[in-house]
């Protein structure tokens, strides 16, 4: 029977004091920033629900002038539609604890664990809104990617989108002879193609 009540041990339980020593552990583990989706018009409410968790929550918000019929107002509309940023420890309970938020659809990133951005990416955003810098959304270009100069006089002009020295290029390409041009996209306009 002894050799019984050996193989049965009970695991320890933490005391009260261990208990808080954990907690702050937390504040030890690194916090990486991910990207979370809402359901659409529902990020400020979910950036007030993240805060009274206790997380850090970076909503960028617009000043955008609103036109009703009978009046103008400024409102404040998310720089990125159905978007937020939180900046939680890789932790699992963390993790949970935004996806069990009101208006979280999941993370952004591989298998919906959400991948960490990195700090100078929302330092930028963030010092481009504090600062007041005019700017506009543009559509995401990733390098390598076939892009189309609009306006100018080469507008319709086609090609690859390259970076060399961090100076982004377009390379125009035959391919039948495998032969290539490259000119400077800088102060051009270009999409997607």
């Amino acid at each position: 029977m002894s050799g019984l009540s050996g193989a049965l041990s009970l695991p320890d339980i933490p005391t009260m004091k261990e208990s808080f020593l954990l907690g702050s552990k937390e504040a030890s583990i690194d916090k990486v920033w991910v990207a979370v989706q809402t359901w659409p018009r529902y990020e400020k409410k979910v950036a007030a629900e993240l805060e009274r968790k206790e997380l850090e929550v970076f909503l960028p918000l617009l000043a955008c002038q609103h036109k009703w019929s009978d009046r103008r107002q400024t409102v404040q509309l998310p720089l990125f539609p159905s978007y937020l940023f939180v900046r939680i420890p890789e932790t699992v309970d963390r993790r949970v604890a935004v996806l069990r938020t009101n208006g979280v659809i999941h993370f952004v990133g591989a298998r919906i664990m959400g991948t960490p951005i990195p700090e100078g990416e929302i330092e930028s955003v963030r010092l481009l809104l504090e600062r007041g810098i005019s700017f506009q959304n543009h559509p995401f270009l990733n390098v390598g990617q076939r892009v189309r100069i609009r306006g100018s006089s080469l507008d319709g002009v086609e090609g690859i989108l390259v970076a060399k020295n961090e100076d982004l290029s377009l390379v125009v390409t035959i391919q039948i002879i495998q032969r290539s041009l490259a000119i400077r996209v800088a102060g051009y306009r270009i999409e997607a193609a």
